[in-house]
């Protein structure tokens, strides 16, 4: 008895390990496809990735949840002047003492160092407003893009364009108060909005061309109608020097965004952008965005 019970256990054994043998060899058994990484763990404390093409969401974190989004801020800057009809990208704007003054009183903002006097073109205004991420020159576009017989009144419709435009593309919690991030209490977006606003902005080619630049070297026209050669503008997106086929777009910082990152890269045909808001430092931010890439490239 013992013997034919021990002999039935074998057999259902062995049938069991030739059974799971088959399933194995077919993969029937497999736990999960190979293309299934797991989503990575970021500083940031917020983040979104999206394809560029569908929209499709790729990777979120705190994705709809506000916060201050430092220089970032000038993407809208600069979609706003290069939604003005008929523009003209070589007229020229002449830097007023406000403008500098505006940088020393706060605390040495980042700027592209234009000179009071100074005639720049539109196209370099936008270049110092991207690469070197200018107050001054966010300043200059403001005033020269809005309406009104006042400089206060110019800035403060130049920002409710922002507003506007942000409504007519559904960023449903971001909301303007500078043309430059430097709030004052109601500057804030959200990782999805930014992406969306980045991607609306990217179908422009002036913009893709500017945001893409690692460097520009400015020539302006000085008060006797000479010629200035600037020092030139770096671009102060890393990922331009970091990643392969990395496309833009900008960085923002400051004390209560902490370091953010919206950015894009094109591979084999596939453009991936995203965001990171409030991360702890620039390395932290860098990586962030290269995991979040990295990521979203897998998808």
């Amino acid at each position: 008895m013992i013997t034919r019970i021990q002999g039935t256990r074998l057999r259902r054994a062995a049938a069991v390990a030739v059974t799971t043998g088959a399933m194995l060899a077919t993969g029937a058994l497999t736990v999960a496809p190979a293309q299934a990484a797991s989503a990575p763990s970021i500083a940031a404390k917020g983040g979104y990735v999206m394809n560029n093409a569908t929209g499709k969401s790729l990777y979120t974190k705190a994705a709809d949840t506000r916060r201050s989004t430092g220089s970032t801020t000038k993407i809208m800057t600069a979609l706003v002047v290069l939604k003005q009809s008929n523009l003209n990208m070589d007229s020229k704007v002449t830097i007023q003492k406000a403008y500098s003054e505006y940088i020393v009183d706060n605390n040495y903002a980042s700027n592209a160092k234009l000179i009071v006097g100074d005639k720049v073109t539109v196209r370099q205004l936008l270049y110092g407003l991207m690469l070197p991420s200018g107050c001054d020159a966010a300043y200059a576009l403001a005033d020269k893009f809005g309406s009104g017989s006042t400089r206060a009144a110019r800035v403060k419709s130049f920002i409710g364009k922002m507003n506007t435009t942000a409504k007519n593309l559904g960023l449903k919690n971001t909301h303007f108060d500078s043309f430059d991030g430097i709030g004052h209490g109601a500057n804030y977006s959200t990782p999805r909005d930014l992406t969306k606003l980045a991607s609306a902005a990217m179908k422009n080619s002036t913009f893709r061309t500017i945001v893409k630049t690692k460097k520009y070297t400015a020539k302006t026209t000085t008060k006797t109608g000479g010629t200035r050669t600037m020092a030139a503008w770096e671009n102060t997106n890393p990922l331009l020097s970091s990643y392969s086929g990395a496309i833009g777009v900008k960085t923002g910082s400051g004390p209560e965004a902490k370091y953010c990152l919206v950015f894009a890269a094109t591979r084999s045909g596939k453009t991936v952008i995203g965001t990171v808001l409030a991360s702890t430092g620039p390395e932290a931010r860098k990586a962030d965005a290269t995991k979040l890439l990295n990521y979203g490239f897998t998808r």
